[in-house]
């Protein structure tokens, strides 16, 4: 868990507050003038106590300020720990990733996103916290932490779901111990319990072949040239939280990412994201808009998708907002078969999500 600590004051923040203080009390009791009762007296009187306010008000200020300025730097290392930068290239994918906090002011919030190139293929999650802000941070980090770890060691991709289900749990169990000490174990009735995750798992093969496993996180967009098209590959698992996985997981065939072409992974908050009038932001469209102009790379369609939403939603999204894009910048010459858009079925029937 991280946590940031506020300074005690030190001997030095209190010397000029007792300074002003021993100046107000000594004209007060010891200057004759401030025993006069004339207006010329009084209006003396009143300047220097304005003056001591205003100088104690400064003060204050000053000093909440500069612990407000150590708390976002506090932030700001917290987020390059957890949800630190993506490189702008794993093994021939161009990445670009960013992630815009409800919360305003800071940096962090309830969206995790990772890449990492393995000898099972370029790995990818995104997923989705129940909240936002620095609430949702531990459970970020404690999934995080697992993605990184699994993906080296599972060769299959539904073991390194299941690992994240896994960290999920005793990550939400060690909360609610902390938060009511006294029972134990997990209280069902605390609103720990009824927090869940929604995760997109990617694996992107040498030849480009896609195999994917959601659960109840929105599909990503496809962008080939100018043409935008959602890869969906069937009803998603429940979120991960508050229903077992299946006894059988198997990652769906998603077809081949071929050269030049993207994928765009995001969280709801860009799809729910309103405007003033309650309209919904039209990410399609504005995808559509960002890849217009040909070549494009991630780092423009970032770019591009952000400014579009921060107008849509005059600067103040209502909630976390993550979007990542993948390029496949690999030759032709490198990829076997040109394989088919759109997601197959698995080898073996997919069992139906426990509930």
């Amino acid at each position: 868990m991280i946590r940031i600590k506020a300074r005690a004051p030190t001997g030095r923040a209190l010397v000029l507050p007792t300074v002003w203080g021993a100046v107000a009390v000594g004209y007060k009791y010891g200057c004759p003038l401030a025993q006069q009762d004339g207006l010329g007296a009084r209006v003396v009187t009143s300047a220097v106590f304005f003056a001591v306010g205003t100088g104690l008000i400064f003060h204050v200020r000053h000093a909440l300020l500069r612990e407000l300025r150590l708390a976002r730097r506090a932030a700001r290392a917290a987020q390059n720990v957890v949800l630190r930068p993506l490189p702008p290239r794993l093994d021939g994918i161009d990445v670009a990733a960013a992630q815009l906090s409800a919360d305003r002011g800071a940096s962090v919030g309830g969206d995790l996103y990772e890449a990492i190139a393995t000898e099972h293929g370029v790995r990818v999650v995104m997923g989705d916290v129940r909240g936002h802000g620095l609430a949702a941070l531990g459970t970020v980090a404690a999934l995080l932490g697992s993605f990184r770890e699994a993906v080296h060691d599972e060769p299959e991709l539904g073991r390194v779901l299941r690992r994240l289900d896994r960290a999920l749990a005793r990550h939400l169990r060690e909360r609610a111990r902390a938060e009511h000490p006294a029972h134990g174990a997990a209280d069902l009735d605390n609103p720990v319990a009824e927090e869940f995750v929604t995760v997109l798992l990617l694996e992107i093969g040498r030849d480009g072949e896609l195999r994917v496993l959601n659960c109840g996180h929105p599909w990503p967009y496809v962008v080939t040239g100018t043409r935008v098209e959602q890869l969906a590959c069937g009803d998603p698992l429940p979120p991960l939280g508050p229903f077992p996985l299946p006894a059988e997981l198997e990652a769906l065939a998603g077809g081949r990412l071929r050269p030049g072409e993207s994928l765009v992974l995001f969280t709801d908050g860009a799809e729910d994201a309103r405007d003033p009038h309650g309209r919904f932001f039209p990410l399609p469209a504005a995808l559509r808009d960002a890849v217009r102009d040909q070549p494009v790379s991630p780092q423009t369609v970032l770019r591009a998708l952000f400014r579009a939403l921060l107008h849509h939603t005059a600067g103040r999204p209502a909630d976390d907002v993550a979007l990542l894009v993948l390029r496949n910048g690999r030759t032709r010459g490198e990829l076997s078969c040109p394989g088919a858009r759109g997601c197959q079925a698995p080898t073996h029937p997919q069992p139906a999500p426990h509930v």
